[in-house]
């Protein structure tokens, strides 16, 4: 999380990690969901404000109320397997939320995985994932390397584009270690993941040259103010062409068709509809190679990229999840430092639909 986005001191509230996770559960459960799949999910969404990743952490919890009361989003979905083989699973969710359903999605891929070597699963009519890297974490805690896709709605132009066509369309890989932290690399394929922009406004900073577009298409080159309504236009990674957005964009491309094609639907760049697909793939390290000697030989690679000579101004070099891992060792104790605003919105959802408030440090 870019230093920028980051709850400023005099606006933290610090809650401990037991309480936010039994209000969050209490408020899905309010919502309609089964007392198990809250539970996964307060766990989700609480796990990814202990690694510092707010934008997918308990703030996304009104966006997510909001939907259910729209009903958009369906609790207890009835979701099924529609096709299936040894390896390969396809999920039809039942606009059902994924920030429990992929729980559910990835230990089919973790089973079939065990026996096949890789397994892949597929989900489609699905809401939010949460942070997929959660879900990709469950491989790994597992003795597998695990990856996600979610194809997310429109909100990234493709390069030289003036009309939205992808989503943020994040991807994500997690591979274990020995000793130390697990590799975790989580990120969308556009230049910020589209809940910056909440988080910036909700923190009062800006959004820096080449991040958004304007109406036209063309990249706003200044830094400009997150706007805390209406639609934005996020460039894909890299920004514009001179700076790799080809990249980001055919990046982008690989959710749409991995997770979304694959699932059998239709991007939402022809439906026009704001469903979200996802793909979940476990791969079984043993069925490769010798795990024992694969978790030593990731702890060298790690360590050598962590023990890298930093450049002049900086203190050290970090590999993908190292500052996630530590930052979570930090919160759970000393309690996560959430917005004051967010906290009063949990205080006052709490008081509405009765359920425990939130404990304060």
């Amino acid at each position: 999380m870019l230093e920028r986005f980051k709850v400023p001191l005099e606006d933290q509230v610090r809650v401990p990690e037991q309480s936010l996770r039994r209000t969050v559960a209490a408020i899905f459960e309010k919502m309609g969901e089964a007392p198990e799949d809250a539970g996964v999910a307060a766990e989700t969404l609480v796990t990814a404000d202990l690694r510092g990743v707010e934008t997918h952490g308990v703030s996304m919890m009104s966006r997510y109320v909001e939907n259910y009361n729209k009903g958009s989003m369906k609790p207890r979905p009835e979701w099924r397997i529609e096709r299936e083989t040894q390896n390969t699973a396809t999920i039809d969710a039942d606009k059902g939320l994924v920030t429990f359903l992929g729980l559910k999605a990835m230990r089919i891929a973790i089973d079939k995985a065990r026996d096949g070597g890789v397994a892949v699963v597929t989900m489609r009519n699905a809401s939010h994932s949460g942070p997929i890297g959660h879900h990709a974490m469950l491989a790994a805690s597992e003795d597998m390397i695990g990856v996600c896709m979610t194809s997310c709605a429109l909100l990234v132009l493709p390069t030289f584009g003036a009309e939205p066509r992808l989503g943020t369309n994040p991807m994500a890989i997690a591979a274990p270690a020995r000793n130390e932290a697990p590799f975790l690399f989580d990120a969308a394929t556009s230049v910020i993941a589209g809940q910056k922009r909440t988080l910036a406004a909700r923190v009062g900073t800006t959004l820096l040259p080449n991040w958004t577009a304007n109406e036209d298409g063309s990249p706003i080159s200044e830094e400009t103010h997150a706007p805390e309504r209406g639609n934005i236009l996020l460039l894909p990674l890299g920004g514009t062409r001179e700076q790799g957005s080809h990249k980001g964009y055919g990046l982008g491309m690989m959710p749409e068709i991995l997770a979304t094609l694959l699932s059998g639907a239709l991007p939402n760049m022809l439906t026009g509809e704001p469903n979200e697909a996802h793909h979940f793939c476990a791969y079984n390290i043993a069925a490769f190679t010798d795990l024992e000697a694969f978790k030593d030989n990731m702890d060298r690679t790690l360590k050598t990229l962590r023990t890298t000579k930093p450049a002049p101004g900086h203190d050290r070099v970090l590999y993908p999840g190292l500052a996630e891992h530590e930052e979570e060792q930090e919160r759970r104790a000393n309690g996560v430092p959430l917005h004051k605003d967010v906290v009063q919105w949990f205080q006052d959802i709490a008081a509405e639909f009765s359920v425990p408030r939130l404990e304060t440090l």
